[in-house]
């Protein structure tokens, strides 16, 4: 999800405070963040964290969790909520992953997703993440808001969701038949969405207890779903796991403007065109977006706020959370994994499970390589990979600049070359708009991106001092730099940006320890599935964007949840699930 919105899915029957809310003077410093001239910080290492010796407390948990992303956040805080003791080892100094925020010269800067939706719900349909937040008794606040600007090669509109505001730009952009066309799509998916939203997220488990937490107990209202459907919708709800593409290819719809606008609503919400999307993840995302009081919601001081949010919560049911250790290898003893072994020596023993919230990849790399069967190694060595991202992270003065000026901008340079291009879309995310405090007063904090589309192998090898390092990445960054300009208008200068950042798939990588610096499995819905959360080695498990049901916020934060689930029992999954109202 290239904007990492957050919606449930249909397709996740198949497999991130304390009480208090986060306090907007708390400060987020780091030593990850790269210098204000736009350079990295030097390194002999691949980030720049000293290693802890030791951290407090007892060096053993019931589960030992690799990395705090917020799969293995919500994974650890569910853990904790059931009782069981629970460890967090992340190797930066703060907790997040890919969602992590970063302080500059008092800028708050996301590093990651910026467009969400659906925090503030609660009940059977909420979000797989407010389900977590939900089961931690954390509150997140948001600042609600309808609308982002899109800059196409057509012209430029400011989209607003809801049921009728979209048939105004199919008037100026569309064939004649496009406000027809689009109609016969909500009129045809519309009625799906009880399907894909009959079963909640948090009822979903890994083994066959889920026949207990999630097919009996919801087993009502999924038949009612149907039976509300009518044979029509019921028959369209067996496309809810196949390809978007399908169901709008059997609708015939040709309008350019509107496959085209499909395509880029599906690469925002799963970084796939439509042809790799589950029909299941859009069904629901047009049930939410295209409905009466449709809002989006971006959380009061930014998406650090989310992953504070969850670290609370983790921690208000005893559960630990150590940055700056780094995990070396996954210990297997007894052909089990006992523990893991820190760069600075230490072992730390997990006496029930160890659970790798790191890409497959990474993940195989922290296992000695006589245990690994070649099968599991040969699947994971052939997974297809996303490409990475170039990110334009800038702190700027506000003075002049126009006051409507929007939270959001999505520019696309070429409907021919297709969204998923290289150097096509660029996404402009300026939170401060909706939470000043994230810029100092009178600023504007900005983080635009190139999601997913930016080629690894052109920046392999390369040394981050050379010249031609830093040739490439002025040159690769300019579109990113344009879209800005053509996004904030004539008032904005380069010149005065008080912080300019470029990142590179090497920052990437380095920061984020992603192999080769990836979005994650380049998985296409209708040709393959992702994996599960077991491993050949038993004790062993993985959460996040390297498992079901895959890339994104909601999806992560989902697999997250299963796997928590499923290492407790169907008693306590349940009481769970009653506790909340699920």
């Amino acid at each position: 999800m290239a904007l990492g919105l957050v919606f449930p899915s249909f397709m996740q029957i198949h497999q991130p405070l304390s009480l208090c809310s986060f306090n907007s003077s708390t400060v987020r410093k780091t030593v990850l963040a790269r210098n204000s001239n736009g350079q990295e910080p030097s390194s002999t290492g691949s980030i720049a964290v000293k290693e802890k010796k030791a951290f407090p407390g007892k060096p053993e948990a019931d589960v030992v969790v690799i990395g705090s992303g917020i799969a293995g956040l919500c994974c650890a805080g569910l853990l904790a909520r059931y009782g069981q003791d629970v460890l967090v080892l992340e190797s930066h100094d703060l907790p997040g992953g890919a969602a992590h925020s970063f302080e500059i010269k008092g800028y708050k800067f996301d590093s990651g997703p910026s467009l969400f939706s659906g925090f503030q719900s609660r009940g059977p349909q909420a979000n797989p993440l407010a389900q977590v937040l939900d089961a931690l008794g954390v509150s997140l606040p948001c600042v609600k808001y309808d609308s982002w600007m899109v800059y196409i090669p057509e012209g430029e509109f400011l989209s607003r969701i809801g049921p009728t505001e979209f048939f105004k730009d199919l008037e100026k952009y569309g064939t004649p038949n496009a406000a027809q066309e689009w109609q016969k799509l909500l009129d045809a998916i519309l009625p799906m969405s009880a399907a894909a939203m009959a079963l909640p997220p948090l009822s979903i488990r890994g083994d066959f207890g889920v026949l207990s937490t999630a097919a009996a107990r919801y087993a009502p209202s999924l038949l009612k779903s149907f039976v509300q459907m009518g044979p029509q919708g019921a028959l369209g709800a067996t496309k809810l796991l196949r390809p978007f593409s399908e169901v709008i290819d059997s609708l015939e719809l040709k309008d350019p403007f509107i496959r085209n606008w499909v395509d880029l609503l599906s690469f925002l919400l799963a970084g796939v065109k439509t042809n790799g999307i589950l029909s299941a993840e859009m069904v629901y995302m047009f049930s939410e977006w295209y409905k009466p009081g449709s809002c989006l919601e971006y959380p009061l001081h930014g998406t650090g706020a989310v992953v504070d949010a969850l670290v609370q919560g983790m921690k208000k049911f005893g559960g630990r959370l150590s940055l700056g250790s780094h995990v070396e290898k996954i210990v297997i003893e007894n052909d089990r994994a006992s523990g893991v072994k820190l760069r600075s020596g230490q072992f730390v023993r997990a006496k029930k499970a160890v659970i790798s919230n790191a890409s497959m990849w990474d993940t195989l790399k922290l296992l000695p390589k006589e245990v690994v069967p070649k099968s599991y190694l040969d699947r994971v060595n052939t997974t297809p990979q996303c490409e990475s991202f170039m990110h334009l992270h800038l702190g700027f003065d506000a003075e002049g600049i126009r006051e409507d000026l929007g939270i959001h901008h999505i520019v696309v340079n070429d409907w021919e070359r297709g969204v998923d291009a290289d150097q096509n879309v660029v996404l402009i995310s300026i939170p401060s708009v909706l939470s000043p405090d994230l810029a100092p007063p009178g600023k504007h904090v900005l983080h635009a991106y190139l999601p997913g589309t930016e080629p690894f192998g052109l920046w392999e090898g390369l040394d981050r001092r050379s010249t031609e390092y830093k040739n490439l990445k002025a040159e690769r960054s300019e579109v990113m730099w344009r879209a800005v300009e053509r996004a904030i208008g004539a008032d904005f200068s380069r010149d005065k940006c008080e912080v300019k950042l470029v990142g590179t798939p090497l920052t990437h990588q380095r920061f984020l320890r992603r192999n080769r610096g990836t979005y994650g499995p380049a998985i296409e819905a209708g040709k393959n599935s992702f994996p599960g959360h077991s491993t050949p080695i038993p004790q062993l498990y993985c959460c996040g964007d390297s498992t079901f049901p895959g890339i994104g916020v909601p999806a992560v934060a989902a697999s997250g949840a299963i796997v928590a689930n499923s290492l407790v029992s169907v008693s306590q999954h349940s009481q769970l699930l009653d506790a909340i109202g699920i």
